[in-house]
């Protein structure tokens, strides 16, 4: 099938709450725009320490990886990841020495989008409209 990347913008969800509540200015979210790699392997969204960092996401827990060798994972407080019109929220797991950018099943299924095999790209998976599933 290949390898997709897409480019997906992660932002601080704490920060868009602090801006609601009239703490800080829109422009002072912390967000960074990454090169990830749809991975439908994966469950979940996968960062570096580094774009932790860069995104100020505290550590709420501790889980250990199911594939290869099993090692600690750090979750993040809330992320919201932006794809073209689409956003969706959810904890990020931080991954001492991860090079790339995982975006994994759930955040995929979040945002209503699917990996075309034939053009190597992420597409709606239902059009141009993300839809919720209710069942």
């Amino acid at each position: 099938m290949g390898i997709v990347y897409a480019e997906i913008t992660l932002k601080n969800a704490g920060d868009k709450v602090r801006v609601q509540e009239r703490l800080i200015k829109e422009k002072e979210v912390r967000t960074v725009t990454v090169r990830a790699m749809a991975d439908t392997g994966c469950g979940s969204l996968v960062i570096s320490e580094g774009i932790r960092e860069k995104l100020g996401l505290a550590i709420t827990g501790l889980r250990r990886s199911t594939g290869g060798a099993k090692r600690p994972c750090q979750v993040t407080e809330p992320v919201e990841v932006h794809w073209k019109n689409r956003d969706a929220v959810c904890r990020a797991l931080g991954l001492p020495g991860a090079e790339e950018v995982l975006l994994g099943a759930i955040p995929l299924e979040d945002l209503d989008l699917i990996v075309d095999p034939v053009r190597q790209e992420l597409t709606g998976a239902h059009g141009e409209e993300a839809l919720f599933m209710l069942k």
